[in-house]
């Protein structure tokens, strides 16, 4: 059985992933003049969630296999090999943030630097 805090942690991540994408869906369904319905976000976010669960376990095989205890972003290039356009993206960004960090001036991670 799963630990009490860990649970209560996953529903709480799940809760906002819920809410995150309920508010996609609503500003896209009034964009779109569509309507979608609670069955059709709480199916949606059941299939995010469970790529995201898919990926994290992915990511720390990779890592292990690497001998790393760390996810880095090399696992990241490799989960994203067989979309060829998300791995440039990523490859892209990741050269740009190891230019400016030899520069000495790298954006933080999740960060921009618009002002």
């Amino acid at each position: 059985m799963a630990d009490p805090v860990e649970e209560d942690v996953r529903e709480r991540l799940k809760a906002a992933l819920w809410f995150a994408i309920g508010k996609m869906v609503d500003e896209e369904s009034l964009r779109r003049n569509l309507n979608a319905t609670p069955q059709f976000i709480g199916a949606l976010t059941e299939l995010i969630w469970t790529q995201i669960e898919n990926v994290a376990i992915d990511l720390e095989s990779f890592s292990k296999h690497a001998g790393r205890t760390t996810v880095t972003t090399d696992d990241v290039l490799l989960l994203a090999r067989r979309n060829t356009d998300l791995h440039e993206m990523i490859k892209d960004d990741v050269d740009k943030r190891k230019a400016a960090k030899a520069k000495g001036n790298a954006p933080r991670a999740g960060r921009t630097n618009k002002r």
